[in-house]
């Protein structure tokens, strides 16, 4: 049996291995084409990240963004959890509110962009167009997670007169828990990836998505790559520090 360092290490090795090769046919393509307006090289678009990155408002722009965003993702959840407990345990809820959540969720995101636009100040739209794209996410999940509890443990948990608080504690929690985790999971890149979409048609200040948009209106390619690279980059760190949170609090649980 192998260690699990030496796993961990060959995991490594594997993933670097795999970036390097995509950024060596990146590098082959950029030359290929020869014209840095068109496909900048990794290198050139390095240089403009460091370039960037070494000014304040790089990082401003980047926290305001995040902070926008994780604020529309915590209320998509808080509210898609607890619409998905009315409508599991009370059927005029569901009758009201599930037909409407299965519109918001069919509806094309830009649509949602911009009505909210119009609605309410720009500043706020990617944060409330993140929570639209999180809260069916949650709803669904954790619906399906209050249905799949065991009815044998409820019938027992009758049985014993358990209690409200008790039942919720003993069966649903364990029975919903996993459907909510990947249910979060999933709506946290939703969230980032529509709200810097929000950001690039509303053009906030101090945005990652105003960013993007300002360098393609400007044919600034390497700047576009770059800010692009920090929505990547900034995406799998939330995911990966959220899925380490979730394991931390579940007790390490998948």
């Amino acid at each position: 049996m192998k260690s699990p360092d030496r796993n961990t290490l060959k995991k490594l090795l594997k993933n670097a291995g795999a970036v390097l090769f995509w950024i060596a046919l990146w590098q082959f393509a950029a030359m290929l084409v020869s014209e840095e307006l068109i496909l900048p090289a990794p290198w050139a678009v390095a240089k403009r990240l460091f370039v960037l990155a070494g000014t304040g408002e790089f990082w401003l722009t980047a926290g305001i963004s995040l902070g926008r965003i994780l604020a529309g993702f915590l209320c998509g959840v808080l509210f898609g959890t607890l619409i998905a407990v009315l409508t599991s345990f009370f059927s005029p809820a569901d009758a009201i509110l599930s037909p409407v959540i299965r519109v918001a969720r069919a509806t094309p995101v830009a649509s949602f962009i911009i009505l909210a636009f119009l609605w309410i100040g720009k500043t706020q739209v990617p944060g409330f167009i993140s929570m639209l794209m999180v809260l069916p996410v949650v709803w669904e999940n954790t619906a399906a997670g209050i249905r799949s509890a065991d009815p044998l443990l409820l019938e027992m948990a009758k049985s014993y007169r358990f209690g409200f608080r008790k039942t919720l504690e003993k069966v649903y929690v364990p029975s919903v828990a996993p459907a909510w985790r990947a249910g979060a999971v999933t709506a946290l890149g939703l969230a980032w990836k529509s709200g810097v979409a929000a950001e690039v048609l509303c053009l906030p200040r101090l945005s990652l998505g105003t960013e993007i948009y300002y360098s393609k209106i400007y044919l600034e390619t390497a700047d576009l790559f770059a800010w692009t690279a920090v929505v990547i980059l900034l995406s799998w760190i939330l995911e990966k520090g959220f899925v380490a949170l979730i394991k931390r609090k579940g007790g390490g649980a998948k």
